[in-house]
């Protein structure tokens, strides 16, 4: 049960907060994506990425903004990614190397 919130908080993490940026601030929010549908998809589809671009975006995309945008595609990956091996495991027949039980 725990282990199911803990996952549930931090999938929708970033649309939360995405959600009180978009609340408290929201000339933010639209002078950086100018139209609803841009953030809309993004929180959808790419959180991580729409929140990290949110944050960089009033002096543009430059220098080490180029990192936390990275850092956030990859968080965006690892989220789909994380899911599909869980439900690999989940699956039947599929078993994850270390806990086959081998006869030596």
């Amino acid at each position: 049960m725990g282990c199911c919130l803990f996952a549930s908080l931090l999938a929708g993490a970033p649309r939360i907060a995405f959600l009180l940026w978009w609340v408290v601030d929201p000339a933010r929010i639209n002078a950086a994506f100018g139209t609803f549908i841009w953030p809309l998809l993004g929180v959808a589809v790419v959180p991580w990425t729409t929140l990290a671009y949110l944050a960089v975006f009033p002096g543009g995309v430059a220098g080490f903004d180029w990192v936390w945008m990275g850092l956030a595609v990859l968080a965006d990956i690892s989220t789909y990614g994380g899911g599909g091996v869980a439900n690999r495991r989940r699956t039947t027949g599929a078993s994850h190397p270390s806990t086959t039980n081998r006869v030596v």
